[in-house]
């Protein structure tokens, strides 16, 4: 019975989570679509080839989501100044992308450090897709 009970709970955590990450999917697929009426939907392949890429925009530190977060999202990573961060990975870390705003910080932050600007709603879009299919 013990068993049962810890299964459903945390069934039921996973999905309390899985609503806002959806809904965060539903708006970033809106705003990509309304960007690029040929938006066909987000692509984990994609979002792990954008994931390794490196770009040129961003900070010499940080050219790409790698330079902090681990090649492989399900470890851990680490700042430029040595400070631990958790796994990006949904399946190591299962409550990440649960809150939107947190999410929309750290795009923020991240991309424009990266990237040198802001990460579209497909970028987005397909990162998160890598992620939670990690």
């Amino acid at each position: 019975m013990l068993l049962l009970t810890a299964t459903l709970a945390l069934l039921l955590n996973t999905t309390a989570f899985a609503a806002p990450r959806d809904e965060l999917l539903a708006g970033y697929a809106a705003a990509a679509k309304s960007a690029d009426p040929a938006f066909a939907g987000f692509s984990a392949t994609r979002g792990e080839a954008f994931h390794r890429q490196s770009f040129a925009g961003g900070k010499a530190d940080t050219p790409a989501c790698t330079s902090c977060h681990a090649k492989d999202p399900r470890t851990s990573g680490q700042t430029p100044a040595g400070k631990a961060i958790d796994p990006v990975a949904l399946s190591a870390s299962p409550g990440r992308y649960a809150d939107p705003a947190k999410v929309e910080k750290w795009f923020k932050r991240n991309c424009n450090e990266v990237l040198g600007r802001q990460c579209t709603a497909q970028e987005k879009g397909d990162w998160l897709s890598f992620m939670i299919s990690q």
